[in-house]
């Protein structure tokens, strides 16, 4: 049961840095300009581990490298940390076990996104983030709803992808006993 507590505590407060980090590459990549408070907390919630990590491997491409490879040694402290009491893992399994994480984070993420803009567009479509939110999406959204045009005024795409999505994260977490079991 203790394990079960400490690492639940692992996984919530990695995945909500990771959730920034990871939100700190999307806005770069999008090159979007959040609202002041918000860019002012993601960069000073990051900034300790994205600095010097951006001293070795700068940003190029137009991405910002440094912010996704602290949420992948996010991933890796957490699943390191989660199993160090379990016993003895292979570094094979550890280093799978931490993508599989950070690409469930990257799923989760996306998933609130589509949530988020969905409950603004229905409770407040001029809210001062829904912009933002828009333009988060608009990568996700847009090839779906040229496929998937909007029927009698409702547009499907948001549901599309999130169950598409849904289907990815299934995918991912049915993979890591399988990699265990090869692995290990």
């Amino acid at each position: 049961m203790l394990y079960d507590m400490f690492s639940f505590v692992v996984e919530i407060v990695a995945g909500i840095f990771a959730g920034f980090l990871l939100l700190r590459f999307w806005l770069q990549a999008l090159k979007l300009r959040p609202p002041s408070s918000l860019g002012q907390a993601i960069f000073q919630i990051t900034d300790w581990l994205v600095k010097p990590i951006r001293r070795l491997i700068p940003g190029f491409g137009g991405l910002d490298w440094a912010s996704l490879i602290a949420a992948f040694l996010v991933a890796l402290t957490s699943i390191f940390l989660e199993i160090i009491l379990s016993g003895q893992i292979s570094l094979g399994f550890l280093l799978l076990a931490a993508v599989i994480r950070l690409l469930q984070w990257i799923l989760y993420g996306l998933m609130a996104l589509l949530v988020l803009e969905a409950v603004l567009s229905f409770v407040n479509p001029h809210a001062p983030l829904a912009p933002i939110i828009r333009a988060l999406n608009a990568p996700l959204l847009s090839p779906v709803r040229r496929l998937i045009p909007p029927v009698g005024g409702i547009d499907f795409s948001t549901l599309v992808v999130l169950i598409l999505l849904q289907l990815l994260s299934r995918v991912l977490m049915s993979a890591l006993p399988r990699l265990y079991f090869y692995l290990a």
